[in-house]
């Protein structure tokens, strides 16, 4: 089917031929991040840590922002290890709010800081553990044939969004719960059609 006749927000062809999410072919940088990390299961308390983060960051703004940022942030914060993010002090605020390589929000930055304090006194593999305890089953998801039937928000990522700020989290609403999420793998919002489909699986 070319790609004239497909529905509105249906997966479309790229150069190679391959068929994907319509967003995955919006610019380079989004192709590569489409194709070889968003839905594909992440673990590890600090990478989960990262995308976390960098969703927050994303809040207001394009997720291009972001990604084309991501080396930047991850000098700026120490790899998002999160046992040095939390052991940040004031010189280090004073640092990141004059950072050109982030997003220099002040509210942003300390609640990444913030966050890191509250994760460091977990067990190891504590917040890779309560995030993923938010993951549904994939056989009760219904398959998105396009965009438009994708959710923003969903009653886990409602749920995993109030149990963060309960804990202490800041800057992790349902929409940011539910992006991460999705970037993470523990969901699968590829589309029916989109060739990547199948390596977003939970895991």
């Amino acid at each position: 089917m070319a790609a004239e006749d497909r529905p509105e927000g249906a997966a479309l062809p790229g150069a190679d031929g391959r068929l994907r999410c319509p967003w995955g072919l919006s610019a380079e940088d989004y192709a590569a991040y489409h194709d070889d990390e968003w839905g594909r299961p992440v673990h590890g308390d600090d990478a989960l840590y990262e995308r976390m983060c960098l969703e927050a960051f994303q809040s207001g703004l394009s997720w291009l922002t972001i990604l084309r940022r991501r080396e930047g942030f991850r000098a700026a914060f120490s790899g998002f290890r999160i046992k040095e993010v939390a052991a940040f002090t004031e010189a280090d605020e004073a640092r990141l709010l004059a950072d050109a390589g982030i997003i220099r929000n002040r509210a942003k930055i300390q609640a990444t800081i913030a966050n890191a304090r509250v994760a460091a006194e977990w067990p190891e593999g504590e917040l890779e553990k309560l995030i993923w305890s938010y993951a549904p089953e994939p056989a009760t998801r219904p398959v998105p044939r396009v965009l438009g039937d994708v959710p923003p928000i969903t009653p886990e990522s409602t749920a995993l969004s109030k149990d963060l700020k309960k804990r202490g989290f800041r800057f992790v609403g349902p929409t940011t719960a539910y992006a991460l999420m999705q970037a993470c793998g523990l969901v699968n919002d590829h589309l029916a059609d989109c060739w990547a489909r199948p390596y977003g699986t939970t895991a």
